[in-house]
């Protein structure tokens, strides 16, 4: 059986971090479903930055937008939901069977949106309208602006993919926006049954202290906030709170861990997948990751209950001067201005492509 299908059989869901029209086109994406068992997609402003500038696929769509008129944001988010509607479609079937556990695929709101609630719930709203796939999620960034509009977005049944996560406090912060959004639509009459998932980056951890902590603490710090965030997670729903929803009919927000792609040259290039395998998750994996793990990972079991010895390492760095809930904010701020950056370079790449054809 392939290390894939033993994460899988773990009771993990395995989702490619990656989109391009090549993807589709050439039957890749298929492959991957049926042989590697992948059940879910996700991109992010980068990504599409990386497919759309360094193709030609593209081009022939952006011509014809470009004579429609529409705003060089407008003709990115065409191009964005062209592909993941193609995939929403090949990850139906999926969804379907595991009624709504899996088979998703993930759309951001602009990153320029990142500390405005109100024009991001507006922007989730539309998108979610005009994609008109049922196994679509919106991707809001956990920001103090944005934990606001997480909340309304389930509350008006927009399913939502929480980015931009970094610690266990952040998380804490999101499951409880998605909880109060659950518990309003109760209050409300309306179905409680939205489904979320909230993603927490870790290989960004260990490129940040890379140079602040001694050899035998390298790359050891995202994990270990993985599974004391694994910890929290299985807390909440095992909480009175969320009991009380569930008998509702709620269903859990889950726990994806995203940003998996191993960072430093001279570490286990499927570490994070390796360190994080947990029933009742989610790995979302760059293209890369996904085949180096198919090719050699190793499935010995899964994080402890209790995190294992999350806690400890965590407090080996306190010792050595990280401070922890600082660089959290710090991470999510530069994650932030990191997508916004890609973005505005994407959109820059479509404008003059734009212009070439007027």
């Amino acid at each position: 059986m392939t290390p894939t299908r033993l994460l899988h059989d773990l009771g993990q869901s395995l989702w490619l971090d990656n989109i391009t029209r090549e993807l589709l086109e050439k039957g890749t994406l298929k492959r991957y479903i049926e042989e590697l068992s992948v059940t879910g997609l996700t991109s992010n402003p980068t990504i599409f930055d990386h497919a759309i500038t360094h193709s030609s696929s593209y081009d022939g769509q952006i011509r014809r937008i470009a004579t429609a008129g529409l705003s060089t944001e407008a003709i990115l988010f065409e191009l964005a939901l062209q592909d993941l509607t193609r995939a929403a479609e090949l990850f139906a079937p999926i969804h379907s069977r595991t009624a709504g556990v899996d088979g998703w695929v993930s759309l951001e709101v602009s990153p320029l949106l990142a500390h405005d609630t109100g024009r991001t719930v507006e922007q989730a709203k539309e998108l979610h309208r005009k994609a008109a796939r049922q196994n679509l999620l919106i991707k809001i960034p956990g920001t103090k602006e944005g934990l606001p509009a997480i909340e309304e977005a389930i509350f008006s049944g927009v399913p939502i993919n929480v980015t931009l996560l970094f610690s266990r406090e952040q998380y804490l912060a999101a499951a409880d926006a998605y909880l109060r959004g659950v518990e309003r639509r109760i209050a409300a009459g309306l179905p409680p049954d939205v489904r979320s998932v909230a993603s927490l980056f870790l290989s960004r951890w260990d490129v940040a202290v890379s140079d602040k902590v001694p050899p035998e603490l390298h790359d050891r710090l995202g994990v270990a906030v993985g599974r004391q965030v694994y910890q929290a997670y299985r807390a909440v729903n095992a909480s009175d709170r969320f009991q009380r929803l569930a008998s509702a009919g709620a269903r859990p927000q889950r726990l994806l861990f995203a940003s998996t792609g191993t960072k430093n040259p001279r570490a286990s290039d499927v570490l994070y997948v390796q360190g994080l395998a947990a029933p009742n998750t989610v790995d979302t994996m760059p293209e890369k990751t996904l085949l180096a793990f198919d090719d050699h990972g190793e499935v010995s079991g899964s994080i402890p209950p209790d995190g294992g010895d999350a806690e400890q390492v965590l407090a080996t760095f306190n010792r050595v001067g990280v401070d922890l809930g600082q660089l959290a904010a710090q991470l999510q701020e530069e994650g932030a201005k990191a997508f916004a950056g890609s973005w505005k370079d994407l959109m820059a790449a479509v404008e003059n492509k734009g212009k070439q054809v007027r």
